[in-house]
């Protein structure tokens, strides 16, 4: 590599993004240098405005630069019915569908001990104040004067996903909450043929 600072410090930087590795993030960084440099002040500026005028949905946690998302603010939204997923990026995906005319909380991530990453490092008790509609003392509200009356837990279907809507499931099933899971099956088009057992298998167990 180039005898450089500048340049060893802007592939540092770029490998801080999933999936970039020690080559992919050099290849970017000389093209952005040698090929695309106003490009490369665009990226930058666009990261610093981001960075300093992004927050979190004061409702659904969500990313926007405003204290209530688009979201959360439009009253056509079914307001009895949460989507709980683990990012936004989930959530656009379920919003692409156009199946869904509720509202989401977003827990910007999941349950993993083994990662450290415990009940306080991701939204849950934002979540539960959210849905049990607390009032200042802290006391939840009875379920009939409860907004929100349908929790849908659209977690991936991973070990730590499974395990975030397990512990989810649990705290607000003790409360009364209906809770209900983003169902598993066969895709759409597909041959059961050249369908993994696991999928073939939930398939058959969450059948309708």
């Amino acid at each position: 590599m180039a005898d450089s600072n500048a340049l060893e410090g802007l592939t540092q930087a770029l490998r801080r993004l999933p999936g970039v590795g020690a080559k992919s993030a050099a290849r970017m960084a000389f093209h952005l240098l040698q090929h695309d440099k106003p490009g490369a002040l665009q990226i930058a500026r666009a990261l610093e405005h981001a960075v300093h005028s992004v927050k979190h949905c004061a409702l659904c946690n969500t990313l926007t630069e405003l204290d209530i998302c688009s979201t959360c603010a439009n009253p056509g939204r079914d307001r009895s019915k949460l989507c709980v997923v683990e990012t936004p990026a989930d959530q656009a995906a379920l919003e692409r569908t156009l199946a869904y005319r509720g509202l989401y909380f977003v827990l910007m991530g999941k349950l993993s001990p083994l990662d450290g990453i415990g009940p306080h490092d991701i939204g849950l008790q934002k979540l539960f104040d959210r849905v049990l509609s607390r009032d200042a003392q802290g006391e939840p509200a009875p379920a009939g004067e409860r907004e929100v009356q349908e929790v849908i837990l659209a977690t991936n279907f991973t070990a730590e996903g499974e395990a975030t809507a397990h512990v989810i499931a649990q705290a607000l099933k003790s409360r009364g909450v209906q809770v209900t899971r983003l169902a598993r099956g066969v895709p759409v088009g597909s041959e059961l043929e050249y369908v993994d057992l696991g999928t073939i298998a939930h398939a058959l167990v969450d059948r309708r």
